[in-house]
């Protein structure tokens, strides 16, 4: 059997000092922490060596461990989270991802952490400019960068972490990208609740990935509101048991809601004869009977709201589309949801391959199974640490601390 040791990601705890972030893990209980990387809390780029040595001297004072080095994907740009990605299609797009994570190899050695971790991208609306353009060629060759920045004498691994919508989206996407690079200082890092949003049998997923896995990220999450964005150009299929589909028509920017419960249409102008004639094709074609709606997009609510964490994840999920589109897409989804009226839809928003939500919950308060993913994990040769990482729960960060403590120790142990 492998054991699990918990630990808590100070990407939870962004509202604290470096320092103090650390200190409130030990305090917890917690056997190690993740070192996250943040713009304001833990920078690579504003710290120097001196600066590192007083944070392993703080680490050596206590006696929780550094677990793993992750880097950050919402580090360059908070609105763009993992952009630009080690897939971009410039160099130096690809270069600022990559000396981002040779970076970490850098602290890692400073720290005397074994892992660093960070997940592939998303495809986005370049790549389908330029399908000539291998993606997978670009990741297998960024990841060999940041490889070098490894010396042969150091025992420091590198880690992709599968996460929904991405490039690597499935464990087994991960496992096909350890094989491509072929080298022993790259493994799987898996989030469990990535996993849930995932795998059809995640459970099932977790035990034959685990002998591949040094590492782990953990939280809960439950069932959403599967909704997809598709451009009418690309002529979308449907698949209305698994998803709904928003459909953007890029010469209006108009956006028609493919849903049996609720077809809308969300327009600033009448459509002509033939934009009727396809919308009522379309909804013909995925087998909605229900009365089409149309709504003004003009008078969609746009500013904040309480959804915005929710909306933002959802948004940053979805491939292959430009920034514009996606935005344009947040106020009919805060519409749906009820940002300024009752909700049409009463569940998070979801772009996954199994309707789950991903938007991390502190464990417990989802539907995901921790007993047996721990134990499929354990029984399969799993052993090393599993970080909790609640970024949603940054304002209520001591709660989330230690209601995640009292609720995975007890499953940690038995497993």
């Amino acid at each position: 059997m492998g054991a699990i040791k918990l630990g808590y990601s100070t990407f939870g705890l962004t509202n604290l000092d470096f320092l103090d972030a650390i200190d409130a893990v030990d305090r917890a209980g917690y056997a190690g922490v993740e070192i996250a990387f943040h713009r304001e809390q833990f920078n690579p780029f504003d710290l120097d060596d001196d600066d590192l040595a007083r944070v392993r001297r703080r680490l050596d004072a206590l006696r929780v461990e550094p677990a793993c080095v992750a880097t950050a994907s919402h580090f360059f740009d908070p609105q763009r989270p993992h952009e630009p990605s080690l897939m971009a299609l410039e160099r130096a797009a690809r270069r600022r991802r990559i000396d981002l994570v040779r970076r970490g190899v850098h602290v890692a050695r400073k720290l005397g952490v074994r892992l660093v971790s960070f997940g592939s991208g998303f495809l986005r609306d370049e790549h389908v400019a330029h399908p000539e353009v291998d993606p997978d060629e670009l990741l297998v060759d960024s990841i060999r960068e940041c490889l070098a920045a490894i010396r042969d004498d150091e025992d420091i691994t590198l880690l992709i972490e599968p996460e929904p919508g991405m490039r690597v989206e499935t464990l087994a996407d991960g496992l096909a990208l350890m094989r491509a690079v072929g080298s022993p200082k790259f493994k799987l890092h898996i989030d469990i609740c990535h996993a849930y949003c995932s795998e059809p049998d995640y459970v099932a997923a977790l035990a034959e990935a685990a002998p591949h896995a040094r590492y782990l990220h953990i939280s809960d999450a439950r069932a959403g509101y599967n909704l997809k964005i598709a451009q009418d150009a690309d002529d979308p299929a449907f698949d209305l048991a698994h998803a709904s589909t928003l459909v953007h028509f890029a010469d209006t920017c108009d956006f028609l809601l493919v849903d049996r419960a609720h077809p809308i249409h969300f327009r600033e102008a009448a459509p002509t004869r033939a934009r009727q004639a396809r919308i009522d094709a379309l909804l013909a074609r995925a087998g909605v009977a229900t009365p089409l709606q149309v709504v003004d997009y003009a008078s969609l609510y746009a500013g904040r709201s309480p959804l915005d964490e929710e909306l933002f994840t959802w948004l940053i999920s979805i491939p292959g589309l430009s920034h514009d589109v996606l935005e344009r897409a947040r106020p009919v989804a805060a519409y749906l949801r009820g940002a300024k009226r009752a909700p049409l839809v009463g569940r998070m928003m979801a772009n996954t391959r199994t309707g789950i939500a991903h938007f991390h919950e502190i464990p417990g308060q989802g539907t995901l199974d921790f007993a047996a993913s721990f134990q499929a994990l354990a029984a399969h040769g799993f052993a090393g640490y599993g970080a909790v990482e609640l970024y949603h729960h940054v304002d209520g960060w001591q709660a989330a601390l230690e209601a995640s403590y009292r609720h995975l120790a007890p499953l940690a142990a038995a497993a």
